[in-house]
């Protein structure tokens, strides 16, 4: 079998790179080779070919059969040509002179013709760009355009909104001057009036500031349990809360009658109530049994009618 100029293929995938080889037609693409003579990229514009051309047109000489796009590329680069005139100065049909003389003008002419096509090419991948650009152009003053249109109703818009607020500010001030217009000024009687009110006020009694101090122990001993977080209310509690209202009652009963100062009778009274608020926290810290509140509560209350009593005799 002959040998065979062919492609060897390399490169990625979808980026093909091949090799012109002279390899057995019997071999494998990818196979053994007996001798590379050039490359082919066919991805550039126009295609790349690095080609020997004297063991390209050696390998012909010798018989052997290139595939179908080597072909393309050997009377690409002109080698077929050389071929041919070889063979006609064989056969004597031509001399040595009148082949190189043949093949110069074939070289410039077909030069002349690649130039031209690359210039071509150039042109039209300039005005691609062109087209290009241009439509880009377009298409940013658009975008501008709708841009300035939106920002300019926007400003129109707060312009508007401050006009508004201008204008119902100036409203209402024009109404709060006119409500303050139409009220009626002070007068210096009602100030006058006032003043005897507040003297005329007698002194705190002294009663009354024990008997809220009083009231205010008997509260704390109250919330006491509620904040050490203890049982739950008992009947006890609700029994000291009742006579508790009871003192209460009795001493603004005192207070109505506008009765003499505070007596012994009443800190008498006084040290009792205590002495039950003492008996009534004892079983909470020991732990022992309940103080019996009513039998206290009956001391309590016959010791203050005991001045009553005494009063209305």
């Amino acid at each position: 079998m002959p040998a065979r100029i062919r492609l060897q293929r390399f490169g990625r995938k979808k980026r093909p790179f091949f090799h012109i080889v002279i390899a057995d037609s019997r071999a494998p693409r990818d196979g053994k080779i007996i001798e590379k003579i050039g490359t082919y990229n066919s991805l550039t514009i126009p295609a790349t070919i690095d080609l020997d051309f004297d063991k390209a047109l050696k390998w012909l000489n010798k018989g052997a059969q290139p595939s179908d796009t080597v072909r393309a590329i050997l009377s690409y680069k002109g080698i077929l040509y050389k071929n041919h005139l070889n063979k006609g100065i064989k056969k004597g049909a031509l001399t040595e002179e009148q082949a190189e003389a043949k093949f110069k003008k074939w070289l410039i002419e077909k030069e002349s013709k690649i130039n031209s096509v690359a210039s071509e090419n150039k042109l039209k991948i300039e005005n691609i760009e062109k087209k290009r650009l241009e439509a880009e152009k377009i298409i940013n003053e658009q975008r501008y355009s709708a841009i300035a249109k939106k920002i300019e109703k926007e400003n129109l818009k707060k312009e508007e909104i401050e006009v508004e607020d201008k204008v119902a500010d100036k409203t209402e001030v024009k109404t709060e001057v006119e409500s303050k217009e139409q009220q009626e000024p002070v007068k210096t009687e009602d100030i006058k009036t006032e003043q005897p009110k507040a003297e005329k006020q007698e002194p705190v009694k002294t009663e009354d500031i024990k008997t809220e101090v009083v009231k205010q122990k008997v509260d704390k001993k109250i919330e006491q349990p509620k904040a050490e977080k203890q049982e739950p209310v008992k009947t006890e509690d609700i029994k000291t809360e009742i006579v508790k209202q009871k003192i209460d009652k009795k001493i603004e009963q005192t207070k109505a009658e506008k009765q003499e100062p505070v007596k012994t009778e009443d800190i008498k009274t006084e040290i009792v109530k205590q002495k039950v608020d003492k008996k009534i926290e004892q079983p909470k810290a020991e732990k022992q049994e309940p103080v019996k509140t009513e039998v206290v509560k009956k001391k309590v209350d016959k010791k203050i009618e005991q001045p009553k009593a005494e009063k209305s005799k």
